[in-house]
């Protein structure tokens, strides 16, 4: 039995990096290193490549290096990192072990060959590394591992147009509904049939045309807000915030909802005082997240069920609005999990819906740095709360 000669300089399985820099302070360091090293060698063959961090910079993140100069142990493993002020000291408190680690390391490296030699057995031996081949491995897997956190981030940034998209699509139905209504109520009573006088007073006339011209506006308004979002990289919503009368937008919404409620015999309450701040919030997300609420309250609440929508001036900081039905309440377990996107509760599969409309509210209100939740009253029924900042003074 034959067993290989003990691997030369050029082939050695000890292989370390030095990390060295241009300080003055520590030339004295690294040259009585150099020295220690050069005293090894003569009895011990190892592999060392110096690396100046500055010329090099990716080696010294890998590595997460604190301090320099530093020596890393990067064959055979485990990986071991020496450094600070005391270096040689720990060079040679480590030396001897790390010979015994060699040794180890050769040891199996030979059994391929004696088991070839022995009992015919060829199992490829593992090649030792080089330090230049470590390191430019280390610098490909760098590489690879910034290429793959691109392609993770330019996957979130198109599941999130798709899912932005989806919610926009989501709250056009509303706006078009109410457009095709009015048309509709317009087009039976307006245009003449068979000697039919038209049955719409001028100023009923005159208000269906103002609810559709006001929601044909709200359907531009998204379309645009579509159109940003495909242009957009960022997985962030875009929210322009100004000062707000938020009394006159929740009357404005209101106005566009009060004939789906009184279709129903729903009753429409307010609590929305005269002394309430502005705030300082984008009008057209706050006006989503207002029509969503009180969409999915009409929808939800039965015939001769009650609504309301109230505001409160919580603190210096944030105002509360409050809308709240006679529905068949939110289950406790369920509060949470109804703002995730396409969650719906088994109970509402008989209604429209696609699940997404919560999940927008949420993400508008986040990006407002204001908190959105549900809660089931004692009297029944659910109310969803939201805040919004108020505008500074």
């Amino acid at each position: 039995m034959q067993v290989s000669p003990q691997p030369t300089y050029s082939e050695s399985p000890l292989q370390l990096l030095l990390f060295v820099d241009e300080r003055p302070s520590a030339r004295s360091q690294v040259s009585e290193i150099r020295h220690y090293f050069k005293q090894l060698q003569a009895d011990y063959p190892f592999q060392l490549q110096i690396i100046n961090v500055s010329e090099q910079p990716y080696l010294v993140e890998h590595f997460k290096l604190v301090a320099t100069p530093a020596l890393v142990k990067i064959h055979p493993s485990p990986q071991q990192v020496l450094s600070g002020s005391n270096l040689d000291a720990q060079i040679k408190n480590w030396w001897f072990r790390w010979q015994q680690s060699v040794e180890a390391y050769l040891r199996v490296e030979q059994l391929p060959q004696i088991l070839d030699q022995d009992y015919n057995i060829n199992l490829a031996p593992s090649p030792i590394r080089s330090v230049s081949d470590s390191a430019e491995l280390i610098k490909l897997t760098d590489e690879i591992f910034r290429l793959k956190r691109e392609q993770e981030k330019l996957t979130e940034q198109l599941q999130f147009k798709d899912r932005v998209i989806a919610m926009l699509a989501h709250d056009l139905r509303n706006p078009l509904t109410a457009v095709s209504i009015a048309l509709e109520t317009l087009e039976a009573n307006l245009v003449p049939q068979a000697n039919k006088v038209s049955r719409l007073k001028p100023e009923l006339a005159a208000h269906l045309f103002r609810q559709a011209r006001s929601q044909a506006k709200n359907i531009d308004r998204m379309i645009l807000g579509l159109l940003q979002v495909a242009r957009g990289t960022s997985a962030q919503l875009h929210i322009e915030p100004a000062k707000l009368d938020i009394n006159a937008l929740c009357q404005e919404v209101l106005s566009h909802q009060c004939d789906r409620a009184s279709a129903k015999l729903q009753t429409l309450e307010t609590d929305l005082p005269s002394d309430l701040p502005y705030v300082y919030a984008d009008s057209e997300r706050l006006r989503q997240v207002l029509s969503n609420l009180l969409d999915n309250a009409i929808k939800y609440t039965p015939e001769n069920g009650n609504i309301r929508l109230s505001v409160l001036h919580r603190t210096s900081q944030k105002a509360q609005v409050s809308i709240c039905d006679t529905g068949p309440g939110i289950p406790p377990a369920d509060c949470d999990r109804i703002f995730e996107e396409r969650v719906r509760l088994k109970r509402d599969k008989i209604h429209e819906g696609y699940g997404i409309g919560l999940s927008l509210c949420q993400r508008i209100i986040h990006a407002h740095y204001g908190q959105i939740w549900v809660d089931s009253p004692p009297t029944g029924g659910s109310c969803f709360h939201f805040t919004v900042p108020i505008y500074p003074t």
